[in-house]
């Protein structure tokens, strides 16, 4: 059997993504890089790098970089709440999430954005429980009926008593790492457990530019000493906080990742870490970060590629739209952006479900987004060989008066060769009108409300339970909060 191609999109020449690296490299060393942090500033004083305190200035040798690559894991294994299944991150291996964290979402019924709750944030994990192409959960809702200084642990809390996914996640506050922590151990049963079978990754975002907060830093030390990967959320905006060059904003995005990574490395060596990033072609017109243009779009595909030259994981924002509903704008934007992640092999891609720039989460979109994402897929599987002889001897059996739709070789493999969508419209327009000339997005949201009403609940068993509410209601009392919002389990 010949093997098939799997196809690829590379932006950069090899010399090319040389030249990006060794100027990032260039620019720790000479320019050098803001570290907030105590911690971490003493880990890099501590492994011979030069350091200004009173600026807070790091400067970072390639020979520091280049230890810290040695040492990351080029492939990361996340597992489920059971801690039977396992995802792959590396490679070429694609896995899609909603993305983290909006702040709004979509009401269907009136087309407008409003404040999520509690119960939007259970309905939005339910309903990607049942979605077939989005194999990762993101803690993608802020709930707006808790204060901040406890949403980051709440939005966590709802995600492992509703989904048996691994999660992408984050903290919005220092204090917020080991309660999310604790949660973590408590549904694997032990730090041990947690180390072995990691269950979340958890972002953090540099500054742009080049520098790692004190809240960032904090992250990365905390995550590598608990065995859970950091996502390192480069986030430069051409023009605005990195150079109006493609070209340019790749060079700081890698000093920013490369710098990540060694903290990583220097809190815990083999830490593992995913070179990643929500990086925007900032339009100077509106003042806003599109993330469906294709400038964009091309700076993901492009960093990636160098990560994976790097031997690290990769991560995109991708596969979502700056448009405020589900139009021919949502589509076009996603549609593209989830394509060129996946042919670009981009291990995490999280974006599906989101709209205005990456503030607004749609529980529609979100089924439509798993349609798109499992054409993508279907994409990337190319082209297969399924027979020795592809097609001369199945034209011999048409001779004797048989027909293609009855040919054994359609049964065998017509299912396995073709994708059939739920939401995409392939009727007649007869067919259409007849049954009610529903727009795509009407034909989403009764597939939201299907799912949920025939979905079997993923819930966390009764002690686990009982454990993940005593550790969250701890903490929402260290931080002044007397109680919480019922949470459906």
């Amino acid at each position: 059997m010949i093997q098939t191609k799997r196809p690829k999109v590379e932006l950069l020449s090899a010399e090319f993504i040389e030249k990006i690296v060794d100027e990032a490299c260039l620019l720790l060393e000479k320019q050098g890089i803001f570290v907030e942090n105590h911690e971490a500033m003493e880990l890099l004083a501590a492994a011979g790098m030069k350091v200004d305190r009173p600026t807070q200035r790091v400067h970072l040798t390639r020979r520091l970089v280049e230890a810290g690559l040695a040492t990351t894991p080029s492939v990361i294994k996340l597992y489920d709440r059971s801690g039977l299944k396992e995802y792959v991150i590396g490679g070429d291996e694609i896995h899609f999430d909603p993305g983290s964290a909006a702040v709004s979402i979509l009401d269907h019924k009136t087309q407008s954005e409003r404040k999520a709750d509690t119960a939007d944030l259970i309905r939005l994990y339910r309903l990607v429980e049942t979605l077939e192409n989005i194999d990762l959960q993101s803690t993608a809702l802020i709930s707006a009926d808790v204060p901040h200084t406890i949403a980051d642990a709440y939005r966590l809390y709802l995600g492992l008593l509703h989904s048996a996914r691994p999660f992408i996640t984050g903290t919005f506050r220092v204090e917020g790492f080991a309660a999310m922590r604790d949660m973590l151990t408590a549904v694997r049963g032990s730090s041990e457990e947690l180390r072995k079978k990691p269950l979340a990754i958890f972002d953090a975002c540099p500054s742009p530019p080049l520098k790692w907060s004190n809240l960032t830093a904090q992250s990365l030390i905390d995550a590598a000493r608990a065995g859970q990967p950091s996502e390192l959320i480069s986030m430069g905006l051409t023009g605005a906080t990195s150079l109006v060059t493609l070209a340019g904003t790749l060079v700081q995005h890698v000093a920013e990742n490369l710098c990540g990574m060694v903290i990583c490395q220097l809190a815990k060596t083999g830490a593992p870490v995913i070179f990643g990033g929500s990086p925007a072609s900032f339009d100077m017109r509106k003042g806003t970060t599109p993330m469906g243009a294709m400038e964009t779009m091309m700076i993901d595909s492009a960093y990636a590629q160098i990560a994976k030259r790097l031997g690290m994981p990769t991560h995109a924002y991708m596969a979502m739209s700056d448009s405020k509903i589900n139009d021919s704008q949502a589509g076009l934007e996603t549609g593209m952006g989830a394509v060129l992640a996946a042919l670009s092999g981009i291990n995490v891609i999280s974006g599906p479900g989101m709209l205005n720039f990456e503030s607004t989460q749609s529980l529609e979109k979100l089924v439509i987004d798993d349609e798109i994402c499992g054409m993508a897929r279907r994409l990337v599987r190319g082209i297969e060989q399924r027979d020795e002889i592809l097609a001369v001897d199945k034209f011999e059996e048409l001779a004797t008066g048989a027909q293609f739709l009855s040919l054994a070789h359609t049964r065998q493999w017509y299912r396995k060769e073709h994708r059939f969508p739920k939401t995409i419209d392939r009727d007649t327009y007869e067919a259409w009108v007849s049954l009610g000339r529903k727009s795509m997005e009407d034909r989403a949201a009764e597939e939201v409300e299907q799912r949920l009403a025939t979905a079997v609940a993923s819930t966390l068993e009764a002690d686990k339970a009982v454990e993940l509410r005593k550790i969250m209601m701890g903490y929402a009392k260290a931080m002044g909060v007397p109680s919480l919002p019922e949470s459906g389990n």
